[in-house]
């Protein structure tokens, strides 16, 4: 949770700082574009002994922070996406455990060759804050639930720079071409061979750090309000390894939310992703959180 705060001062400071620099105020605003946001989710949930429909008492409480800042003019257009999250749930007669863990960050500059193509370079980074834990696992002993340690911070982690072509029709919808990209995938924490009694995870061999690989990648990005105070935001990034063009060399990513706004301050939403690594597993993961809470924004521009 210090790297969370710790960034929430940085960006604050920054978005301070651009906000300063506005000596030309109609111009700024036009090129440059800054949107801050933070909020938090907690949900309850209480029974008594005697209630005949079921259920589990429980609290669960969720944060997030996200941060873009976006040039653009003639010529060129610099976009930059950062998002994190995390939270943890409580049920009865079980430990804290965590239910969202997200680190990501894209940068993107793109020089427009015409109305709807331009050619561009960007960077993009995926992690998570805390340690991740397998709980289906049960004790031989008495059969009691215990936890496996399979994920940490900067294990996996995953960074990808790529250059091609971009398609960009309309504000809101964009699909990117990225014919060379290089991908490294980090495992910095070696007690997760151990644990697992694996020697190779998420695609990284035992006593390395890192791997390496050239790859196709193409990301479809979609961003509307598509009716009053409902926004969608969907991302598909699909990873194609030069050297492993079969099912085992292919990554797919979708991330879906759709935001509700109840008033300024108020809203609900609703998160999935769908995940298919063939290095993290041979099946379809996929995640999905509802959620109800407090959301504050603060930008320099107006939506359309």
């Amino acid at each position: 949770m210090k790297k969370i705060i710790s960034l929430t001062i940085y960006l604050l400071c920054f978005n301070s700082i651009i906000f300063a620099q506005e000596t030309k105020p109609s111009e700024t605003v036009k090129q440059w574009k800054s949107k801050f946001q933070s909020g938090i989710n907690i949900n309850q949930a209480s029974f008594s002994d005697n209630w005949k429909s079921g259920g589990v008492n429980s609290v669960s409480w969720n944060a997030l922070l996200n941060y873009n800042l976006n040039f653009n003019n003639e010529y060129f257009e610099w976009t930059n996406d950062f998002q994190s999250n995390y939270g943890n749930v409580k049920n009865k007669d079980q430990g804290m455990r965590k239910n969202s863990d997200r680190i990501f960050f894209d940068s993107k500059l793109s020089y427009k060759i015409s109305k709807s193509w331009r050619l561009f370079g960007s960077a993009n980074f995926m992690s998570q804050f805390d340690n991740g834990f397998d709980y289906s696992k049960k004790s031989v002993l008495d059969g009691s639930d215990s936890s496996i340690k399979i994920s940490g911070f900067f294990a996996p982690a995953y960074l990808t720079e790529a250059v091609g072509f971009e398609y960009k029709p309309i504000d809101w919808f964009s699909a990117q071409i990225g014919v060379g990209a290089l991908r490294q995938t980090f495992v910095t924490d070696q007690s997760l061979y151990d644990i697992s009694g694996k020697t190779s995870l998420y695609g990284v061999d035992k006593g390395q750090n890192i791997r390496n690989q050239f790859v196709f990648q193409f990301v479809a990005e979609f961003n509307k309000e598509v009716m009053k105070n409902i926004t969608v935001k969907a991302r598909y990034a699909g990873i194609a390894d030069y050297q492993k063009l079969n099912s085992q060399g292919f990554v797919h990513r979708l991330d879906l939310n759709i935001l509700a706004k109840v008033n300024k301050y108020i809203n609900t939403s609703i998160g999935t992703v769908v995940l298919y690594d063939y290095d993290q597993d041979k099946n379809v993961q996929y995640s999905q959180l509802l959620s109800i809470g407090f959301l504050y924004t603060l930008k320099n521009y107006e939506e359309k």
